[in-house]
């Protein structure tokens, strides 16, 4: 899913620049084609390493997601007893969620849920996990999840993985 962010974002950084230079930039000889082609490379160049990066950052907090997932040793999944609010950007420019449990259990248990950030089009910005711990049974329990890093535009948060453990 990020392969689609990265490629629309490398298209969109492509396609500002080219517009720019069509629109009457010149280099000193009074090239516009040669500035456009300039811009274009440094445009292409500077969204793949943005993608790179922006992918790089997406692999990383979704291996430490893993990590943390792997941690509920003996966890079912809890995907039905786990809901979410609505995401929300904040001054730090990190997107937050409550997240609610409800322990259909016996007992108390605790649980550990993966929070997917994504955009309108459901394509993935960022992942966490969020544990809860020690829910009593019967009862529910709430905590907040934050990004990993700066969001913008319309962001959704998703329940990725749930297990109560």
């Amino acid at each position: 899913m990020a392969g689609h962010w990265t490629r629309g974002a490398a298209g969109a950084v492509l396609a500002v620049v080219v517009v720019g230079a069509a629109a009457g930039c010149s280099d000193d000889s009074g090239n516009a084609s040669g500035t456009a082609s300039k811009a274009a490379t440094a445009a292409a160049s500077a969204a793949s390493s943005l993608a790179s990066r922006g992918a790089d950052v997406l692999a990383s907090a979704s291996a430490e997601a893993k990590r943390k997932l792997d941690e509920a040793k003996g966890g079912v999944n809890a995907k039905n007893e786990v809901t979410l609010g609505t995401a929300t950007i904040g001054g730090d420019g990190k997107a937050t969620a409550k997240v609610t449990a409800r322990n259909t259990a016996t007992s108390a248990k605790s649980f550990a849920v993966q929070v997917n950030f994504t955009d309108s089009s459901g394509n993935l910005l960022d992942v966490t996990v969020v544990t809860l711990k020690n829910v009593a049974a019967g009862t529910t329990a709430d905590a907040t999840v934050t990004s990993n890093r700066k969001l913008t535009g319309q962001v959704k948060a998703v329940v990725g993985t749930a297990l109560r453990y």
